[in-house]
C-alpha cells in the first residue's frame, strides 16, 4: 500500500497538504514565467505549464486526506487541543 510505505518514511498528511499549496503557488509562477520565457508559444503554452503544475494540487490534497485517515487509524494523528 502506497500510503503505508508513505507514513512509515515519515511523510505525514501536513506534508501533502503543505505541497497542496505550495503547487498552487507554483502553478501561477509556472504560467508567469512560461508566458515571459517564450513570447511565441504565447498565452496558450504558458496556459499549458500552469494546467500541467495545477493537476499537482489536488494529488497531494488526495495524499494528504488518505494519510490523514491512514494517521487516524494507527493513532499517530496529532491533535491540537485548545486550553
Amino acid at each position: 500500500m502506497i500510503v503505508k510505505k508513505l507514513h512509515d518514511t515519515g511523510v505525514k498528511s501536513e506534508h501533502a497538504y503543505l505541497a497542496a499549496f505550495a503547487s498552487i503557488g507554483l502553478t501561477v509562477a509556472a504560467w508567469a514565467a512560461s508566458l515571459k520565457a517564450e513570447p511565441v508559444g504565447g498565452v496558450a503554452r504558458a496556459d499549458r505549464w500552469g494546467l500541467f503544475v495545477g493537476e499537482w494540487a489536488p494529488t497531494f490534497f488526495g495524499l494528504g486526506l488518505a494519510l490523514s485517515h491512514y494517521e487516524q487509524q494507527d493513532g499517530s494523528l496529532t491533535h491540537i487541543h485548545e486550553s
